[in-house]
């Protein structure tokens, strides 16, 4: 594809204040991802010139999340408007490059727009992107006389009449550098908040006698920003709509797909059911013939071929082979690795831990820093004491072990193969193979014996 001299502005230096959060606004989270995210994905389908990203001091941890992404920063560090932000970072855009405006809070802003403005341009001194919606509350209304544009006014200073219009500009436009340039420096601080407003821009260039186009998008959400929790929700809803649809486009059955959400990248075989009120975090992996039951949430994990995940199980950084059955109500976590044909049952959890094929463990138990071998079953209520107070220590398993219910394996311990272990045994030594291991332990009866009941 062959570079365009097309300069991208993303805006991203806002406080966002109406997030009421410490977080960035730019980087609260969408459907997995940074809103920040969406915007500079776009920006580079295009193959621009370069990107500049204005953003506030708090760089670093927008830099942590765009950090495969190749841009130029720019620090506004006392934001002052949209005015204020083009201004700083016009040093870093020619006077003979065309300068498209995106902002960071819009994440649905498309390829196909930019590239009507890009085509707009051709015809244009400045061209802007607009739509008619049918509330334009909040939105500023773009002013027309005669059908040409004239300006832009803020919807808190919008008169009566003005606040009628149903035409309303998104903020993105796309001009030469050098009349922005000059634009940029006719522009006054707002009397209310002494910001700078890009939108001013607008009735300058129109007073200048320039040529003013305007493009509307394929579908309004491309212009819907982000200001509070409320409309980030609106956007989480519209974002999972469209993922939901794809994925049951691609042969995926979702049960219900209004209760699912898909937060980050999913790969996936054939024949995939998935129940009610799941949530996938991360990048997951899905085999051929998975099945996962009803409130589950998988993150960061794999998931192979012909395995059931059933009801409220929890499956963070883990790998599962073939064949496995998994809960209900487990929870596996840590890079722990679970071999093929392996069944963990109700109330049980995993944690840094191998488990190798064919072994089973069914019932309420804890394993956690183990090392177990194949065809090894573990008894209901079985735990690996893994943690002295100061550190954590490793349980390895042999093959073919039998763990009797209720028994304690205080870590470090090795447990050879072909061992058994009695029920409610505390196991404090290696255990060399083919070993029964038992604690003594002597049951009394008392004679004559009545429970005194509550009266």
């Amino acid at each position: 594809m062959l570079q365009n001299k097309t300069t991208i502005l993303i805006l991203a230096a806002g406080k966002g204040r109406r997030m009421n959060s410490n977080y960035p606004k730019v980087l609260h989270k969408l459907g997995g991802k940074t809103i920040l995210e969406y915007v500079l994905k776009t920006a580079k389908s295009i193959n621009p010139k370069k990107v500049i990203l204005v953003c506030t001091k708090n760089i670093k941890k927008i830099l942590s999340k765009t950090q495969n992404f190749s841009v130029e920063w720019v620090i506004q560090i006392h934001p002052k408007g949209t005015g204020d932000a083009i201004t700083i970072a016009s040093k870093n855009f020619s006077d003979n490059e065309n300068v498209l405006v995106l902002y960071g809070d819009m994440p649905f802003i498309s390829k196909e727009s930019i590239k009507k403005l890009q085509e707009s341009k051709k015809k244009s001194h400045l061209s802007l992107l607009t739509s008619n919606i049918k509330n334009p509350e909040g939105y500023g209304r773009v002013l027309r006389k005669n059908g040409k544009v004239i300006g832009i006014v803020e919807d808190k200073c919008a008169k009566h009449k003005e606040k009628l219009i149903k035409e309303v500009y998104s903020g993105t436009f796309i001009a030469n550098g050098k009349d922005l340039k000059r634009w940029i420096l006719k522009i006054k601080q707002n009397k209310i908040n002494q910001e700078l407003y890009a939108t001013d821009i607008v009735y300058l260039a129109y007073l200048e006698g320039c040529t003013i186009l305007t493009v509307k998008p394929e579908n309004y959400n491309e212009i819907l920003g982000i200001n509070n929790q409320l409309q980030l929700s609106i956007l989480e809803k519209i974002i999972q709509k469209k993922i939901t649809k794809n994925l049951m486009i691609s042969g995926i059955m979702l049960k219900d797909p209004s209760h699912f959400q898909l937060r980050g990248t999913l790969k996936h075989g054939k024949n995939i059911e998935i129940d009610t009120g799941v949530i996938l975090e991360g990048n997951v992996t899905l085999g051929n013939n998975i099945t996962i039951g009803v409130g589950c949430i998988i993150k960061n994990s794999i998931i192979q071929n012909q395995s059931k995940i059933k009801a409220y199980s929890i499956i963070e950084n883990v790998k599962i082979g073939e064949n496995c059955i998994i809960g209900p109500f487990c929870h596996l976590r840590n890079n722990t690795i679970l071999n093929n044909e392996i069944h963990v049952g109700n109330f049980v959890e995993i944690k840094t831990s191998t488990i190798e094929k064919k072994t089973k463990i069914k019932h309420l138990s804890y394993i956690g820093d183990a090392e177990i071998g194949s065809n090894v079953n573990i008894g209901a209520g079985t735990i690996t004491c893994n943690y002295d107070g100061l550190k954590k220590s490793k349980t390895i398993i042999g093959n073919n072990a039998f763990i009797g219910s209720n028994s304690e394996l205080i870590a470090p311990i090795k447990i050879s193969k072909d061992t058994t272990i009695a029920a409610g045994t505390t196991v404090i030594k290696n255990v060399e193979k083919s070993c029964l291991v038992y604690n003594k332990k002597e049951q009394k009866h008392k004679e004559n014996w009545i429970l005194t009941k509550k009266k």
